[in-house]
């Protein structure tokens, strides 16, 4: 009879760990927030759930924040600003999309409270990745903290492939649990 039992846990021990390991490869994993690069959206050492399901990575759309494979075997999250075919521009602050203004409304308090102006310093994409617009399967992003941010005005566009999900649920710190965008 004690045989038996404890075969019985081992299968349901081999049972969880085999649902667990698929759940975090396969659909949502955890990550912690590395500096100060997504301020004030998110924090230093926030942690945040990353979905991999119901998600197209390979085309993931404007303004969702983002996880991605970046050089140096690091993980980077960011918000995604391009996408294929676009043209992006800053001058005086703002950005232009495809030579049209866009609005970001979640840098709007930041912009009144950033020690140095303007938040986001003038360039156009092809002075910054030498492209003229964003490659097909690539998307550009940006920290909401731009001035010390290092995104794709530093490492260019990111391959959509290198993609691992969506990042828009803070599960830590405790009190400060929220849905971000």
């Amino acid at each position: 009879m004690a045989k038996s039992e404890s075969w019985e846990w081992i299968k349901a021990v081999a049972v969880a760990l085999t649902l667990a390991i698929v759940i975090r490869y396969f659909f949502f994993a955890p990550i912690v927030v590395d500096g100060e690069s997504m301020m004030p959206t998110l924090e230093n050492n926030d942690r945040m759930i990353v979905n991999k399901i119901g998600y197209n990575i390979s085309e993931p759309d404007r303004f969702d924040i983002v996880v991605f494979h970046a050089p140096q075997n690091k993980d980077y999250i960011k918000r995604v600003i391009g996408l294929p075919g676009d043209t992006i521009e800053y001058e005086n602050d703002v950005l232009y999309i495809n030579g049209e203004e866009v609005e970001e409304p979640y840098l709007d308090v930041y912009k009144e409270v950033a020690p140095s102006k303007p938040l986001t310093g003038d360039f156009q994409l092809e002075e910054v990745t030498g492209e003229e617009t964003i490659p097909e399967g690539h998307i550009f992003v940006l920290g909401d903290n731009r001035q010390h941010s290092k995104d794709s005005r530093h490492i260019g566009v990111v391959n959509s492939e290198d993609v691992v999900g969506k990042a828009n649920f803070v599960f830590w710190p405790f009190q400060e649990v929220r849905m971000v965008d």
